[in-house]
């Protein structure tokens, strides 16, 4: 009888291998490949939610020290002789510009972070549970940063270009961007708060899977307490 019990727990080492981190919990409460995927997919769709809700009203950036947007480095320093000039209204003006646009793109990115999710695979999935605390940003970034940025730019750009510093800024960048003189990534403005914008996008949705990495209990949902849970 201990023998047969003990070959069927060897039979099941190389299901529960391809889990990872649950090798850590009790073989009987180990997630299948099914369950992994489908409790990957639940938490990725939660953070991607929670990232988009939390960005993409007034505030969502401004008034966050983890993703406000500052200014261009070479705009920053040019910033420094405006407020001596008696202009800090100016640059004010521009920052928020510059957010409020972030802002209003952001919700933009809810139906390609669905869609990326949905098109998941169990072997993507069985990655990002072995992953660590950024391996879902990496699958995100993976998949939808090229389109992210594609339709964030012109509404960025709609955005900045009311704003007389902005376009005072990307007259005189793109020459020394020409020249070589400003990075080609700081030469743009729009280009520069849409980069921004989807890094904020990202390292929001990070916060949120470790937050389910640490506590799946407390995000009620059953899958996500046996994929992510510890005994």
């Amino acid at each position: 009888m201990k023998r047969r019990a003990l070959a069927r727990t060897f039979s099941a080492l190389p299901a529960l291998l391809l889990l990872g981190p649950v090798l850590s919990r009790p073989a009987w409460a180990a997630p299948t490949s099914a369950e992994a995927t489908s409790g990957i997919r639940a938490a990725l769709e939660r953070g991607a939610a929670s990232a988009v809700e939390s960005l993409g009203r007034p505030d969502g950036f401004l008034g966050n020290p983890q993703v406000r947007i500052p200014l261009p480095p070479v705009l920053e320093q040019a910033a420094g002789v405006l407020r001596l000039m008696g202009q800090q209204g100016r640059v004010d003006e521009l920052v928020t510009a510059m957010n409020r646009a972030a802002e209003a793109a952001v919700p933009e990115a809810k139906t390609l972070l669905v869609e990326a999710v949905r098109s998941m695979s169990v072997q993507d999935a069985l990655d990002i549970v072995r992953g660590g605390d950024t391996a879902v940003t990496e699958f995100f970034a993976g998949r939808t940063r090229q389109p992210l940025t594609q339709r964030f730019l012109p509404i960025v750009t709609r955005a900045t270009e009311k704003v007389a510093l902005a376009r005072s800024y990307n007259e005189l960048a793109g020459r020394a961007g020409t020249l070589g003189l400003v990075r080609a990534e700081d030469a743009n403005l729009e280009r520069h708060v849409t980069a921004k914008a989807v890094d904020g996008l990202f390292f929001m949705i990070g916060e949120e899977e470790r937050r389910i990495r640490r506590d799946p209990v407390g995000t009620g949902s059953a899958i996500l307490q046996k994929v992510f849970g510890r005994f």
